[in-house]
């Protein structure tokens, strides 16, 4: 164990870091926080439209509006967090403040789905809604505050623990982040669906969605104490700005300064952003230049991630019209998206190692804009599978009527038949009600006596055909939908990293999440706009727009030219050496012109002074 120092990273430390086998202690307590912040939101998340549906009692359309809405705000606040931690609090700071808002965020929805609190008449159906509906929106605007805050900073923090000649380290660190990750949503998709259904209540039992968001709840306190335990072993940095808000300035400049010279007697520039030079720097501008040229293919991604992110949704509520029964193990609706994490453990390194260099030495140019492309195909085959499974539940379901039907039920307590006549219908002949008592039973429910002329009172008969349609069906979408995360998600991260100049990689990074973030908003307008009345007409309506979106994409990938952002800095920045030496060699017959008037009038003094 090895005290670490680095003076040249000029590191503001306020505690002493150690190292054991060559790595600092303090990133043992970042793995740990990411681990348990991961198992506390995709726990919270996994139950989330179930709760909204049967807790809540909200339609489909609606449970499905609100958990893209919040997923979405999920991945518009990391560019807050990212502005907030570079210019004004630092990483360490928007982690703990943030992190708070998170843990209080949890703990306000694991209150809201206490049916105890409002349940006055013990029936289990809580009589206050709109307490509970108040305080579980608050609660996931406090969580996508949190957990999208702290997104952008955790990472990187961990990466500030090393020092510049600890890069192997801080590979394996990464990859350990990104394994807890994937290891904290598994374990999570498998434990809070099986809390959520345990019953629980004091009035009266019933799912205990309380549990399965208390538990995330805990686990979030758990990894903000680990961070805090860990403060006085950190490097902390100081705020050194926010690249995006230069990027931003320098682009709001450029269009200000076109509009400003819009009249045709000034001269043409080459590009928009040439506008910017009377007052921003040629290499700044050329970074910028790179940037929207990958911006720019990020235009039709949202649609891959308006078909993603309803595993969480409308797959979920498939699945509870689905039979759950695998032999030995049965599998609750909301369990099925564990076999997302699965899979991209498995696909992932098939792909590297054996898919991706077969591919290679058959000849083909399989190019990351192709790959992504590809994985855009899969998701779209995987919507599609969505579809033909939604036929076959839809032919063991019963026939509700539907928004533009009404239905008629007609009882007859009268001492005399009833005969109805509907058009295009037989005539039917109603039960009379009797003169003597009735004993009324079922194999589930037991009415009991019913006296003359009178009725009994509304039971909830649970003799119901069980679903028959496996959950198994839904595997070939998760095959395609995540086989697809890997061609689409994995190499757009690769590629737009690799196309980033060096300053410049949060804001394509920050690009990538509003991707995602667009992708979600998408959804609930779909949900709440189309209206169609099977559902799987609405998974091949997505199905169709990611297939046209992808060839509108394949177009715009054919003609983009891959760069290298570090030779064009290169060339800029050489540029500007050589201006400089041509300046100085400009200045240098000046500086000499000097010396000699300089070395003369030395001379004539001493002179002078001979004389």
């Amino acid at each position: 164990m090895t005290d670490k120092k680095d003076p040249e990273k000029k590191k503001v430390n306020k505690g002493t870091s150690k190292e054991v086998f060559g790595y600092p202690i303090s990133i043992f307590f970042i793995v740990v926080n990411e681990f348990c912040e991961r198992f506390s939101y995709y726990g919270m998340r996994a139950v989330l439209v179930l709760y909204f549906t049967y807790f809540l009692r909200w339609d489909d359309d609606l449970a499905t509006s609100i958990y893209h809405t919040f997923v979405a705000l999920c991945y518009l606040t990391p560019i807050l967090g990212a502005i907030v931690a570079d210019s004004w609090l630092g990483k360490f700071k928007t982690i703990i403040y943030l992190s708070i808002v998170y843990a209080i965020g949890q703990v306000a929805m694991a209150v809201s789905a206490i049916h105890d609190i409002t349940d006055t008449d013990g029936d289990g159906i809580p009589n206050n809604m709109s307490f509970h509906v108040a305080l579980s929106m608050v609660g996931l605007f406090l969580i996508a505050l949190g957990t999208g805050g702290i997104k952008p900073c955790v990472a990187a923090f961990g990466g500030d623990q090393f020092s510049d000649h600890q890069d192997k380290q801080r590979r394996t660190f990464f990859s350990v982040f990104y394994l807890c990750i994937n290891g904290g949503s598994l374990l999570s998709t498998i434990i809070t669906p099986i809390l959520r259904a345990q019953e629980c209540g004091i009035k009266s039992k019933e799912s205990c969605y309380s549990l399965a968001f208390g538990v995330p709840a805990a686990l979030m306190v758990v990894a903000l104490l680990v961070f805090i335990v860990g403060s006085g072993m950190y490097y902390k940095d100081e705020p050194q700005g926010n690249i995006m808000l230069d990027v931003c300035k320098c682009i709001g400049f450029a269009i200000k300064n076109r509009f400003r010279h819009r009249s045709t007697r000034y001269p043409k520039r080459q590009h928009w952003m040439d506008w910017a030079e009377e007052k921003y720097d040629k290499l700044l501008i050329a970074q910028i230049k790179m940037v929207l040229k990958v911006l720019f293919l990020y235009i039709p991604l949202p649609m891959f991630w308006t078909l993603f992110d309803q595993k969480g949704s409308r797959w979920t509520l498939q699945a509870t019209t689905m039979d759950g029964n695998f032999g030995a193990l049965v599998i609750q609706p909301d369990q099925m998206q564990t076999v997302n994490p699965i899979l991209i453990l498995t696909l992932v390194p098939i792909m590297d190692i054996f898919i991706y260099p077969l591919i290679q030495k058959c000849g083909l140019n399989f190019t990351p804009l192709k790959r992504m492309t590809v994985g855009m195909f899969l998701a779209a085959i995987a919507f599609v599978c969505a579809a033909l499974v939604q036929i076959e539940i839809d032919k063991t379901l019963p026939i509700f009527p539907s928004t533009s039907q009404s239905q008629l039920k007609l009882l007859n307590m009268g001492n005399n038949s009833v005969t109805v006549r509907l058009p295009g219908n037989d005539p039917q002949e109603f039960v009379n009600g009797m003169n003597t008592v009735v004993n009324v039973s079922t194999t589930s429910v037991y009415f009991g006596l019913i006296e003359p002329l009178y009725y009994s009172n509304y039971s909830l008969i649970k003799n119901i055909q069980p679903n028959s349609v496996s959950m198994a069906l839904q595997i070939p979408q998760y095959f395609f939908i995540t086989a697809g995360e890997v061609m689409f998600s994995v190499t757009g991260l690769e590629f737009s990293y690799s196309q980033a100049p060096s300053n410049m990689k949060a804001v394509l990074q920050a690009g990538w999440l509003l991707t995602v973030a667009i992708g979600n908003f998408i959804v609930l307008i779909v949900a709440e706009l189309a209206k169609l009345s099977k559902q799987w007409t609405e998974f091949v309506l997505f199905a169709s727009l990611l297939v046209a979106v992808c060839f509108i994409f394949s177009i715009m990938a054919h003609f983009y030219t891959y760069m290298d952002p570090a030779e064009i800095e290169a060339q800029f920045k050489k540029k500007g050496d050589d201006d400089e030496d041509d300046k100085s060699k400009r200045q240098r017959p000046e500086v000499e012109m000097v010396k000699r008037c300089s070395v003369n009038s030395h001379k004539e003094d001493d002179k002078q002074t001979r004389i």
